[in-house]
């Protein structure tokens, strides 16, 4: 069952089954849906799940938190990864220093890491929907990629619409054309004036607001959000963290039960929840580490215990995907740690005074589990071109956490890095890297610039975006988005 991390209202259920959790994932007060119970896994567990594929271990995990999803639907969801790059490896593990290992979680249709979770979630939400004979709009807000996974994974499916806010100039331009050129007349994409949290924020007040519910009501939709709001999301990213344990286990680089690191590019903080998640069902995470850009709100908080937005601008980098300032997840730790009413107290702190501060007890808590820090886009680019000198490519939010690695990994154990999207996503920065320069490419030409220096193959589907129309032009202001949602919901076919 789903308890709810700012308390009841006492409207709400005191408890859900997993299944109203992602119908519904507005809960009391504003707060998020969190499992009353994480499940256990021990030595025995990961000693099994050497010995099995990644959607085995996927469908063990899913059946241990014991979700009221049959088993036959969980097993059509998981099967959607037979379609990534590789059906037998998912999320491949790559060694690039002796001690240090890449967790590839961009094979999927899209080319980020928001596939693994999203394209299972959509299968799941869309067959509830059919079952209860609803229809769902489905609200997305993005900074970059977990639109396009979020369009790919509910693009055709009955009883669902999608509303997706991205925004305008705050994507690359592949993520922008994954978006904007989708086909399917269940979705709709609108661009806004203002960062990405100001999307989050319109997603979050659009979820909570009783009139716009009413007015949906009215022509028999129920609403639902695809961001890692859903715990459904979340339930698919603790997954691939505990795999990578096993996939170190496969390869010899670790004995059994014993500890290792894992370092995260974050921004909403679902990655890292994950990864925390897993840590107390018994995975033998040493430390969580997390990288920020300049953005380095998690790395304040996590270091100092304070979260301050009182003076600081969303700073445009060349890790956009990272460019956020609120991050979401923050928040089912918070409760995991302290409980609902003192989560409650700092996140209406932080609403209405734009500040939290722990206690010192609290911030020791914290940073049992965490450490944090955070590096300028110059660092990023110097270690794309170093790694691509080596042969290996990442991406800038891959980069970032070579930072956590120097500074803050102290044992001598494994390292396990998340590579949260493929190079292709942001060419134009590769490009800039490896040629150090300052020029102003475009995605094509930065695409071809580097497939021929590094002579890698562009995919298919990112190279077909180019030659596509655009058929999602809308850029709106913030308070133009209630009314250019229900234009569209007027004009769609039920």
């Amino acid at each position: 069952m789903f308890i709810e991390t700012r308390g009841n209202d006492g409207k709400k259920s005191q408890k859900v089954p997993f299944s109203y959790a992602i119908l519904n994932p507005s809960a009391s007060f504003g707060g998020l849906y969190v499992p009353e119970n994480l499940p256990n896994i021990d030595t025995d567990f990961l000693e099994k799940a050497s010995k099995k594929s990644y959607k085995e271990i996927t469908l063990d995990i899913l059946r241990l938190f014991n979700i009221d999803i049959e088993e036959e639907v969980m097993q059509k969801a998981v099967a959607l990864y037979d379609a990534f790059d590789d059906a037998t490896e998912p999320t491949p593990l790559v060694q690039i220093e002796d001690d240090l290992f890449v967790n590839e979680l961009y094979h999927g249709p899209t080319r980020a890491f928001k596939d693994m979770a999203l394209q299972p979630f959509g299968y799941i939400l869309s067959h509830l929907a059919q079952k209860l004979g609803e229809q769902y709009l489905i609200l997305a807000a993005t900074s970059g990629d977990t639109g396009p996974a979020t369009l790919d994974t509910f693009a055709n499916k009955p009883n669902i619409k999608v509303v997706c806010l991205y925004p305008d100039g705050g994507t690359s331009d592949v993520q922008r054309l994954q978006m904007t050129t989708q086909k399917s007349p269940n979705l709709k994409i609108i661009g806004i004036h203002g960062n990405f949290d100001d999307a989050q924020n319109a997603l979050k007040n659009l979820l909570a607001s009783p009139s716009f519910k009413e007015a949906l009501s009215a022509k028999d939709i129920k609403l639902s959000a695809a961001n890692s709001v859903n715990f459904g999301r979340i339930i698919f990213q603790i997954i691939y963290h505990i795999y990578a344990y096993v996939a170190l286990l496969k390869q010899g680089k670790v004995a059994l039960g014993k500890p290792f690191y894992t370092i995260i590019p974050s921004g909403n903080f679902g990655n890292a929840l994950g990864a925390y998640y897993a840590k107390k069902m018994g995975l033998p995470i040493q430390k969580i580490l997390i990288a920020s850009n300049i953005n380095n709100i998690l790395t304040d908080l996590i270091s100092t215990g304070v979260y301050d937005l009182r003076s600081r601008t969303l700073l445009q980098t060349t890790s956009p995907a990272m460019d956020i300032l609120i991050s979401s997840n923050v928040e089912r730790v918070l409760f995991d740690k302290f409980g609902a009413e003192r989560t409650k107290e700092l996140m209406e702190a932080l609403k209405e005074d734009k500040l939290y501060t722990l206690t010192q007890k609290e911030l020791a808590c914290i940073q049992d589990d965490f450490e944090a820090v955070y590096c300028d886009d110059t660092f990023g680019k110097e270690q794309i071109k170093h790694y691509a000198n080596k042969g290996y490519i990442m991406d800038p939010h891959t980069a970032t956490c070579l930072k956590a690695y120097k500074e803050l990994k102290i044992k001598p154990l494994p390292c396990v890095l998340c590579s949260t999207a493929e190079w292709t996503k942001f060419a134009p920065t590769m490009l800039n890297a490896i040629k150090e320069d300052s020029v102003t490419y475009s995605d094509k030409e930065a695409l071809e610039g580097i497939s021929n220096a590094l002579h890698v193959k562009i995919p298919e589907c990112i190279r077909a975006l180019f030659n596509e129309a655009i058929i999602h032009d809308s850029v709106v202001k913030k308070e133009k988005i209630e009314a250019e949602i229900f234009d569209f919901l007027n004009k769609v076919k039920p």
